[in-house]
């Protein structure tokens, strides 16, 4: 692939067609072109995973998954579905839900074989935030991911799996909690490295974990940006000159999100390069971007019909985050009227604008 080409597909991944988020459409799903879907990062992109494992950083608990048919919570950190359910199903893999790899149930080979989530909320690309949050790693998700790949081999043949694999599509989606959770709570990263030098740390993981997902087989991958962090609501919280009453973005944050989010593109732009003439030429890396759908949504309320963009749906929305967020907490009437659900995640509709406004880079990916 040339220059030129690598240049036009990276443009095709800033395409965003707002007139798409200003409703809610039923999408019809594509027609499947890829084997499977497998999902890497933290809870914006957790199914339940964390839901076997001991900590704290749980969800599978009432007001969680309030919009479900049934309202059961299953361990989403949201009212519903995420981006990612949104996604699998417009694959046209068969499946509404994408569900947590370490779910017991989960034991139909065939299920594995359209795709599973190894994410963990908490988790980033910093290995000190998993031991702070006592979630699953960024390099054991990927070491989960080997696991499934033999028990897919031992059922259907070594290389029937090869194939699959290498047509399966792998999206990643962490790095807000290494900054909300890691270099901005806590003295430890920022006694060792300046802001520029943290995110220079984080590219280099992230590159690496591609590098070895490639090894595995991996060749349709795409990367996730981060959101405008400053507009978290426990970000505007814990950093508001007056947490109550002035209830604003606080752009100091979200600056540094759009920093990263460019150098995550430009390392993405360079490792695709560099594929050209390696052993993985066919492989295609994608950046998706997050940032805008989220600003857009918050600074345009109005027109994709939320009422609350500041403060989350649930208790007060403040500071309530998993346990915090729990049966006894007040839920706002309307969740579809609130882009957060709790003081860190998006509802479900906020997800599923999200997932519109990627969808001419879905097709790009899947169809090519």
């Amino acid at each position: 692939m040339g220059t030129c080409d690598t240049h036009f597909y990276l443009s095709l991944m800033q395409i965003f067609i707002p007139c798409l988020l200003c409703i809610m459409p039923k999408v019809e799903a594509l027609n499947v072109t890829i084997s499977g879907f497998y999902v890497f990062g933290d809870s914006t992109v957790d199914p339940g995973n964390n839901n076997y494992i001991k900590t704290a950083f749980k969800s599978n608990f009432p007001p969680y998954g309030l919009d479900f048919s049934n309202q059961v919570p299953t361990g989403r950190f949201t009212n519903g579905k995420l981006a990612t359910d949104y996604i699998v199903s417009y694959t046209g893999l068969k499946k509404e839900l994408l569900p947590p790899y370490l779910d017991p149930s989960l034991t139909n080979v065939e299920e594995l074989m359209t795709g599973v989530s190894f994410a963990s909320a908490g988790s980033g690309f910093d290995p000190l935030t998993p031991t702070i949050t006592n979630v699953i790693s960024i390099e054991k998700q990927l070491d989960y991911f080997r696991e499934c790949k033999k028990r897919m081999e031992d059922a259907m043949g070594k290389q029937r799996i090869e194939d699959h694999v290498k047509k399966a599509a792998y999206f990643i989606s962490a790095g807000t909690n290494d900054f909300v959770l890691n270099y901005f709570s806590l003295p430890v990263r920022r006694k060792s490295y300046t802001l520029q030098a943290y995110q220079n740390f984080l590219i280099q993981r992230i590159t690496d974990f591609i590098q070895n997902l490639l090894a595995e087989g991996g060749r349709k991958i795409v990367v996730a940006g981060i959101p405008p962090m400053g507009c978290l609501p426990l970000m505007i919280t814990m950093n508001s000159p007056d947490a109550l009453f002035q209830r604003d973005c606080i752009d100091k944050y979200s600056s540094i999100a759009r920093d990263y989010n460019l150098l995550l593109q430009q390392e993405l732009r360079k490792m695709q390069l560099h594929l050209i003439n390696s052993s993985a030429s066919n492989a295609k890396i994608y950046y998706v971007d997050i940032y805008k759908p989220i600003a857009d949504m918050i600074q345009s309320r109005h027109i994709f019909g939320f009422e609350e963009v500041h403060s989350g749906c649930c208790g007060t929305g403040l500071i309530e985050a998993s346990i915090l967020c729990n049966k006894i907490s007040d839920v706002c009437v309307d969740p579809s009227k609130y882009v957060f659900w709790d003081s860190i995640h998006p509802t479900q509709k906020a997800y599923h604008n999200i997932f519109l406004a990627s969808i001419s880079t879905i097709e790009f990916i899947i169809n090519n």
